[in-house]
Order: structure tokens, then C-alpha cells, then sequence
């Protein structure tokens, strides 16, 4: 490979990687406006007759997107206890919610965590696999890469985030 092909490859995964992480931001953004725009009380209902509750709902984004640290190897989970309550347990359980204005708080310090990382990371990092793909598979499938956990990170938010919005 040439000089010239191998700045265009590098420039290409650049423009790749600021694209999806300007959709990541941009989904974060719009949890964090319908957030703070909804009183504790709606946080508290179902968003349809039947489904989950909107504090179960954030709460579950907030669990994901902490399994994405340790998921792409840049760090541990900063609040652990959030995977029993909002991905391993259904919502209506029983088990007990952490308060409205904490899950906020968590919300917050993981996303900061989530854009320090990010920041750092080098182009090439983003096209090395994730660790919940073997060496062997991701031989076979390079496309199981970090990148690619963010591209299906920020679609999960977005999902939820529609489901969110029933809530005004």
C-alpha cells in the first residue's frame, strides 16, 4: 500500500468514526433534553398500558451504556449494581429503583467517562474486536469491532429513546 492510499484509508476510518460518534452524542442529547424536561411522576409510569416504566427504561440505558466500558476494554463499570435492576431483572420485580435525581447523576458520570474514552482512542482502535468476540471469530468477522458496538449502542438508545418519548 502507498503513502497516499494508506493517508486516505486513515482520513476514510477518521471520517467513519466522527460520524458515528457525532450520532452517539446526538442520541445522548436527546435522552438528556427528554430527561430533564419530564417530571419525576412521568418517569414513574408505564409509556404504554402494560410496558415498562420510564425510570426502568432509564435506568436500562444507563446499565448498557456502563457495559460499554468494560465491553471495549477502557475501563470497569462505574455502577455495576444497575445490571441486576435494569437488564438481568424485569422491570416490576420489585426490586428497589435508585431515586429519580441519582439515576440522573449516573446517567451523567457515564457519558462523561464514555466521551473521555472516546476521545483518547486511536482510529485504529475503534476496528480491533470488542472482548465478547473470540480471536478466532473475529478473524472470520472483523466487522464485530468496537465501532461497531457504539453503531449498535446508539441504536439501542435511540429505540428506547422512542419509547421515552410517550412519556410527555
Amino acid at each position: 500500500m502507498n503513502t497516499q492510499t494508506q493517508t486516505t484509508s486513515i482520513a476514510e476510518k477518521q471520517l467513519f468514526i466522527k460520524m458515528v460518534l457525532s450520532a452517539w452524542e446526538t442520541q445522548n442529547k436527546r435522552v438528556d433534553n427528554l430527561v430533564d424536561t419530564l417530571a419525576e411522576e412521568q418517569l414513574l409510569k408505564e409509556t404504554a398500558a402494560g410496558r415498562n416504566t420510564g425510570i426502568y427504561l432509564f435506568g436500562h440505558l444507563i446499565a448498557i451504556s456502563d457495559g460499554i466500558l468494560p465491553l471495549l476494554g477502557i475501563g470497569e463499570k462505574l455502577y455495576p449494581q444497575l445490571e441486576k435492576l435494569f437488564v438481568s431483572t424485569p422491570d416490576k420485580s420489585g426490586l428497589q429503583f435508585p431515586p429519580v435525581a441519582e439515576l440522573k447523576k449516573y446517567w451523567k458520570e457515564v457519558n462523561a467517562a464514555l466521551s473521555h474514552h472516546f476521545a483518547i482512542m486511536q482510529p485504529g482502535d475503534w476496528f480491533t474486536r470488542h472482548n465478547s468476540v473470540s480471536e478466532e471469530d473475529f478473524t472470520r468477522e472483523p466487522h464485530r469491532n468496537k465501532l461497531n458496538i457504539l453503531i449498535n449502542r446508539t441504536n439501542h438508545e435511540s429505540y428506547h429513546l422512542g419509547q421515552l418519548n410517550y412519556l410527555k
